[in-house]
């Protein structure tokens, strides 16, 4: 389930391999004195009955990336990489890359700084 803002993923069921997960992934735009705007993800819920809360921030022009950060967070949880709480075959992708890009004002063709890129864990 998407709204601006939030994902929520459970797992659906008839998925071998995949533990039982009830994730929510809640993002805002931040400005930092430093570091600039910056995307904040705070990700919670439960993988395989443990709980979990994680948060990681992304800058402007390299959030577009947000759901392979959002999948390796998953996987230090114990969810397998190829089960991510965003996949790009869901509806609920597109819905989020385009929340995404509108509250950060991203156009198509602004360059990417790669220091940020490592910054943020790529």
């Amino acid at each position: 389930m998407f709204e601006p803002g939030h994902l929520n993923r459970k797992k659906q069921p008839g998925i071998p391999g995949v533990p039982d997960f009830d994730i929510d992934v809640y993002y805002d735009v931040r400005r930092d004195p430093k570091e600039g705007v910056l995307l904040h993800f705070r990700m919670s819920g439960q993988v395989n009955g443990r709980s979990f809360t994680d948060e990681f921030d992304m800058h402007r022009d390299s959030a577009f990336n947000f759901a392979s950060r959002i999948a390796k967070a998953a996987a230090k949880q114990g969810l397998p990489v190829n089960a991510s709480p965003i996949m790009r075959s869901h509806s609920e992708y597109d819905a989020m890359f385009a929340d995404i890009r509108k509250k950060l004002d991203i156009r198509t063709g602004e360059p990417v700084n790669f220091d940020n890129l490592e910054k943020d864990g790529f």
